[in-house]
């Protein structure tokens, strides 16, 4: 049994709770994911089963999409509904924001920008998550990340007519983008601060949320395993390059292969496919040899 699910994650529980029913479920325990999602946020989670566990890292770095409720007058300090207020500091300054008001500050963070990682949030430092330490009423020294907003849109305004304390955004993003602290730093920029009461991952790279199952729809399949993915067609945007026939079994057992007239860049990655369209390797192209060298076998 391998291949991709995804699910949409119901709110209320974590990432790590997802894979454990999906485990449950398929009666199998080789399951991961490839981006977590906070317990408040539902939404799209690539699940990976089997030998799919091991493409994680040609899936993690792909663009995710996001729509999130951002709430005006105050910050929490996790960034979103679950946590204790933090009153901004802007004495004095209403809730409310009006519809150009949004739309002015959001054009501010388009394109690059610097973020702090949340100390809520589970980047490792030192070998331990930030939330662990946070947990505890500690802070950590964090340096900003560097992030791409691709696109940034307010979606609904309750009155395009008068301030409002709440906006509904869609946002495009690199991976490692934390929506919670874009809220914030919306907030900060408007001088109300802000936390974010609702968010939703409608995109992770190719896999949109119209693609996905419950939890309970995939309990309910007589064939789990026909829901999913064939691995293949979830990296197929790595460059193909077919085997001959003769060098299927020493790919297998980790042997390059000589390239002719590729077009292939040095160091790229490429799905090593037999003549039939069956995926056995990923490899990395060398210019200066001249072959492909599995770096993922896929047996």
């Amino acid at each position: 049994m391998d291949g991709i699910l995804i699910i949409d994650k119901p709110a209320g529980i974590t990432s790590h709770d997802v894979v454990s029913r999906v485990r449950r479920i398929l009666k199998t325990k080789r399951v991961g994911h490839t981006g977590t999602l906070d317990p408040f946020a539902t939404g799209v989670m690539v699940i990976l089963v089997g030998q799919a566990t091991r493409l994680a890292q040609f899936l993690d770095k792909d663009v995710k999409e996001y729509e999130a409720t951002v709430k005006f007058g105050f910050e929490t300090d996790t960034g979103d509904r679950t946590g204790e207020r933090r009153d901004a500091e802007t004495p004095g300054r209403s809730d409310t924001v009006s519809t150009q008001e949004v739309e002015d500050a959001l054009a501010g963070f388009r394109g690059e920008i610097e973020q702090m990682p949340p100390m809520y949030s589970a980047k490792k430092i030192d070998g331990k998550k930030l939330y662990e330490h946070a947990r505890k009423g500690e802070t950590i020294e964090r340096k900003p990340v560097n992030v791409t907003i691709h696109n940034l849109e307010p979606l609904e305004f309750p009155d395009p007519e008068s301030p409002s304390d709440a906006v509904c955004i869609r946002v495009a993003c690199s991976a490692g983008t934390y929506i919670r602290t874009l809220a914030e730093d919306i907030g900060r920029k408007l001088g109300v601060g802000a936390h974010l009461t609702v968010l939703r991952r409608t995109r992770a790279g190719k896999f949109a949320i119209g693609q996905s199952l419950t939890l309970e729809q995939l309990q309910a399949m007589s064939d789990p395993a026909s829901a999913m993915i064939p691995m293949n067609e979830a990296i197929e945007h790595l460059p193909q390059f077919t085997i001959a026939a003769d060098r299927v079994d020493k790919t297998r057992n980790g042997l390059s292969t000589r390239v002719f007239d590729t077009g292939f860049q040095n160091g790229e990655m490429l799905r090593m496919l037999t003549e039939s369209g069956g995926l056995i390797a990923i490899g990395r192209f060398d210019a200066d040899e001249n072959v492909v060298q599995p770096k993922v076998v896929l047996v």
